[in-house]
């Protein structure tokens, strides 16, 4: 009954869980992908959008602060009563109240602006100063990837010279923002990317091919360093949204493939190979430090998907077969800080990886796998709300639905007596096939054998062979000639000495 109802109803469970590629889409329009940390954005509408949403806050802070100083002005005026002791005590009012009002805006654009050329100045200066934070003992990693990054820039001359100045001047003023939101500190890495990028074609006039193999060099060098203090800061609620989501997918266990409509068969060999390489793929995720290197497990990981699918339905894979599949591979994997290593892509990974290609392609499908699985229900299963919350509460399992038919009364070894004999039954069944399928192979190859013959015995007769006589011995080309002895002897081989 359970699977002839799963098969009736296989439209609605697939509208459950496919998502159209327009979707993926940047909702404004402009043909990137678009994420949902940046509420359906791509990378560089969402920063346009933010920066207008903080243009407009920082106006009506400083409309507020105007309006206030009015008031108390226009307070304090009133309730004097002399004009001399007014006017005097006015000036410091005024004098006060503006300086004040100066602080005020001065801190609401520091909170929503990047800091200014000379702030940023002023902080590198002050980073010159020995501090126990910058000379600290460097991992060896880090200082594996500093080598590397040393002897990638010697390769550009000049611009090289340049990014490294660049790079050290942000690593140095980002630790001197170590106080900022995580948010303020994406931003400036987000601008410096946008800074490096354009300064490399606009001043270097360095080609395009040059500037993205550059650019993935400084994300790099300058995240393995910035990493300990970026990823899952304290300052945010990264670690319990990973603890929220760890909780969900364990709750999520008893979900099978026939319910997410996976089209991929782990009794393969092959297949259950790719699963495992897959399920491997989104756990090592959590191990790269690097934007781009997290990004390219989860590329890794997608094609193992696609490849599972090809082989399973032998024929190349849909989106419509791939999300749900990448679904099936979370619940199964339930990889170790997964909300943490999306944020962290999404917050300082170059935005042109996350806005095109293949990279941004399976971002975008992860994090709607990811939204599918905190939001996933019963509807979503196609199956009854009382059947989802027994599985939720572990009551019971799709799985163990047919042991459950046993009574309480029965001992352990009736029941694994029947699940041997269903499992021989099962065995017999694909005996059955196999001895089936040899069979029509055989007859095959019999029919292909006798059909040749009859294609040879045809032509045979249609063209049959004639044996003509032996033809008379021609003589030799020169038997006429009467006068051979007059001919010159053959030319002899001379050697030479040496």
């Amino acid at each position: 009954f359970f699977s002839s109802r799963r098969k009736m109803n296989l439209k609605s469970e697939r509208r459950g869980i496919h998502v159209d590629q327009s979707e993926l889409l940047c909702k404004k329009g402009c043909g990137y992908y678009g994420n949902p940390a940046w509420q359906g954005f791509c990378s560089k509408c969402w920063r346009e959008e933010y920066h207008k949403a903080r243009q407009k806050q920082i106006q009506e802070d400083w409309e507020l602060a105007e309006r206030l100083q009015r008031e108390e002005e226009e307070a304090y005026a009133s309730s004097q009563s002399t004009q001399g002791a007014q006017s005097l005590t006015f000036s410091k009012f005024e004098e006060k109240k503006t300086n004040e009002k100066t602080r005020k805006v001065t801190t609401v654009k520091k909170f929503f602006t990047a800091s200014s050329r000379a702030g940023a100045k002023k902080e590198i200066q002050e980073a010159k100063a020995p501090s126990p934070s910058i000379h600290r003992q460097a991992s060896i990693e880090t200082d594996r990837v500093s080598k590397e990054f040393i002897e990638f820039i010697r390769t550009y001359q000049k611009p090289g010279q340049d990014i490294y100045k660049q790079c050290k001047l942000f690593l140095d003023t980002m630790s001197h923002k170590r106080d900022l939101s995580i948010e303020e500190q994406s931003e400036c890495a987000q601008d410096f990317y946008q800074n490096v990028a354009d300064r490399l074609q606009t001043r270097w006039k360095v080609p395009p091919e040059k500037v993205e193999k550059a650019m993935d060099e400084v994300e790099k060098y300058i995240m393995t360093r910035q990493y300990k203090y970026v990823f899952c800061p304290e300052t945010t609620d990264d670690e319990k949204k990973d603890l929220a989501v760890q909780k969900r997918i364990r709750a999520l266990h008893w979900v099978t493939p026939q319910m997410l409509c996976v089209p991929v068969s782990e009794e393969i060999p092959e297949v259950s190979d790719m699963v495992v390489k897959a399920i491997t793929d989104i756990i090592e995720m959590d191990s790269k430090r690097v934007p781009r290197d997290k990004l390219a497990c989860i590329t890794k990981c997608s094609k193992h998907i696609f490849n599972a699918i090809k082989i399973t339905k032998n024929e190349p894979a849909s989106a419509d077969d791939f999300l749900p599949t990448l679904i099936y591979i979370v619940l199964k994997g339930n990889p170790p800080r997964l909300q943490s290593n999306i944020q962290y892509i999404t917050r300082f990974c170059n935005p042109s990886r996350l806005m095109t290609g293949e990279d941004g392609y399976y971002f975008t499908n992860l994090c709607c796998a990811v939204a599918f699985i905190e939001k996933l229900d019963a509807q979503s299963l196609n199956l009854s709300q009382e059947d989802f919350d027994r599985f939720m509460t572990g009551q019971t399992s799709p799985k163990k639905q047919e042991s459950d038919s046993f009574s309480p009364d029965v001992c352990l070894g009736v029941k694994q007596m029947c699940k041997s004999l269903d499992l021989l039954s099962q065995l017999n069944e694909r005996q059955e096939r196999i001895v089936t399928e040899a069979k029509k192979l055989e007859k095959d190859l019999i029919d292909w054998t006798d059909g040749i013959t009859k294609e040879v015995e045809d032509i045979v007769e249609k063209y049959p062979l004639e044996i003509k006589p032996k033809s008379q011995a021609l003589a030799a080309i020169d038997s006429e000639n009467v006068e051979n002895d007059k001919l010159p002897p053959p030319l002899q081989p001379q050697v030479y000495a040496g």
